[in-house]
């Protein structure tokens, strides 16, 4: 499956913004999808995951702020954020995993999108 994300940009705190993560090949459904982020200097932290099978996961910093969704007509998985903060400043990157076993783990994931650049401004 290859993945492309888009959406990212400049935003102030308090903001929000809507990341798209489009996926072509087959089984879009049976993947988990992630969100995942990395800051400079700081390593890649997972921010949020969609399994259909057994629902949504969120990173404990990005709780109550951010949702993700998908839409598999569309091969098509969503992050909205809302009240951005400037923490949140980072590449997100959209992956997906055949592995419902660790979805907050990086290491799960065998398919990465390119990443899209968040700045949030104070």
């Amino acid at each position: 499956v290859q993945l492309q994300a888009s959406g990212g940009g400049l935003v102030q705190a308090g903001g929000s913004l809507r990341l798209s993560c489009a996926a072509s090949g087959r089984a879009f459904s049976s993947y988990v999808m992630g969100w995942f982020r990395q800051a400079p200097g700081k390593e890649r932290e997972f921010v949020a995951a969609h399994d259909w099978r057994t629902g949504t996961y969120y990173a404990d910093s990005v709780k109550g702020r951010f949702t993700v969704s998908r839409d598999n007509a569309e091969n098509t998985v969503y992050l909205q954020m809302n009240s951005l903060k400037p923490e949140d400043t980072a590449t997100y990157y959209c992956a997906a995993s055949e592995d419902r076993t660790f979805v907050r783990s990086s290491s799960a994931f065998l398919y990465w999108g390119q990443g899209t650049q968040v700045t949030v401004s104070s």
